[in-house]
């Protein structure tokens, strides 16, 4: 499904240029859940944001489904993000105004979907992840796994192929953590979605399909 073919990526700062990526070949498969770890700076979320069309590479290609992603305008790309990705990052980022049921329908609303489709969709998903209850709730009014369970509504409301987490439970204590995290397998299975995770935790990244381990910017 996913191709990454000798994916460099250099930041510069000033003078100074700080190669963070260093030649990266990686093949995933439909259905896979994988797990990237590795010490912090060793470029898994670059390597994840990349993925994702978040930030483009300074060499390099990505193909996701047999198409370039990097070939395509910005407008392509984030009409490919917001349809074929879901995100979900350490911080939820909720928008703090909106409900739950509001929150998880965002994506859809950005593409102009009809409003009650929409809302239909979202409620049936937030019950998925055991929301049903709290449709109506803001963030403020969620503990943080219940908020976490909102993003990863919010990252199936498209129907991607391809989800993206970045330390989906670095902020929450062990219990809320592994929970997320079966549920994350659940809807992997259950849905043959993608799941490309960016994880410390030995214990959870054990459960995956397969562990990529990272170092210095490259596959070890």
């Amino acid at each position: 499904m996913i191709t990454v073919t000798n994916l460099h990526k250099t930041f510069s700062m000033g003078a100074y240029e700080l190669p963070v990526l260093k030649g990266i070949d990686l093949e995933i498969q439909r259905g896979e859940l994988i797990a990237i770890v590795g010490a912090s700076g060793a470029g898994k979320s670059t390597l994840l944001h990349i993925i994702g069309t978040l930030d483009k590479p300074s060499s390099g290609t990505v193909t996701i489904n047999g198409q370039d992603i990097f070939q395509m305008s910005d407008a392509q790309q984030a009409d490919f993000r917001n349809k074929r990705i879901g995100f979900i990052f350490q911080f939820h980022h909720l928008l703090p105004e909106f409900t739950a049921l509001e929150n998880a329908g965002m994506p859809a609303l950005v593409q102009r979907r009809d409003p009650a489709s929409v809302e239909s969709d979202a409620k049936a998903l937030l019950t998925e992840v055991g929301l049903g209850k709290r449709l109506h709730h803001k963030p403020g009014e969620l503990s943080g796994g219940e908020q976490q369970r909102v993003a990863i509504a919010r990252a199936l409301m498209q129907k991607p192929d391809l989800v993206l987490a970045d330390e989906p439970t670095g902020n929450l204590d062990s219990h809320t953590g592994d929970a997320l995290f079966g549920l994350m397998r659940d809807l992997n299975k259950a849905r043959g979605i993608t799941f490309i995770i960016v994880t410390h935790n030995d214990k959870l990244s054990a459960q995956a399909d397969r562990i990529v381990y990272m170092q210095d910017g490259m596959i070890v």
